[in-house]
């Protein structure tokens, strides 16, 4: 009988499988990651967003480089917050719809299949979570299948 695997150890063997399997390695997130942010900034609705934001792009980068390491390789590299940081943001539906077709098109265009698979089904998982959390945060509890959307002026 195999003995159970814990903490670091574990962590190494799960990073090792995936990247094993899907081919992904630090070289490919960060390929990701600043291919997809070059996208952001040209975009017409999310670009905005971030330009009121981030004004020294590269520690953002670095940090989305880790959060995409911890999130596809079980790393453990990201230790950040991201809920909160979505949670003041004036986003909805129509904005993770949004970043779910440029990010899905940056995986299509830099991974092989089984990586853009890796990837794209934690990006839906996340852009949910997230408005999920941002509904209720402004007060409604979507049921299953549900979308959050504001009004014109911004409120729910």
């Amino acid at each position: 009988m195999e003995a159970i695997v814990a903490g670091p150890e574990r962590r190494e063997r799960l990073t090792a499988e995936i990247m094993q399997r899907t081919g992904i390695d630090e070289s490919m997130i960060e390929r990701l990651v600043r291919g997809f942010y070059a996208k952001v900034r040209e975009d017409a609705v999310l670009g905005p967003i971030f330009d009121a934001r981030i004004k020294d792009w590269e520690p953002h980068l670095q940090q989305m480089c880790a959060f995409w390491s911890s999130v596809a390789l079980m790393t453990g590299r990201y230790h950040g917050t991201p809920m909160a940081k979505h949670m003041l943001l004036s986003v909805d539906a129509a904005h993770f719809d949004r970043w779910l077709v440029l990010f899905e098109a940056t995986a299509r265009e830099i991974c092989p299949p089984e990586a853009e698979a890796h990837f794209v089904e934690r990006a839906r998982r996340i852009a949910a979570s997230l408005e999920l959390g941002i509904a209720g945060a402004n007060g409604v509890m979507l049921a299953n299948g549900e979308r959050f959307r504001r009004n014109e002026a911004g409120a729910v």
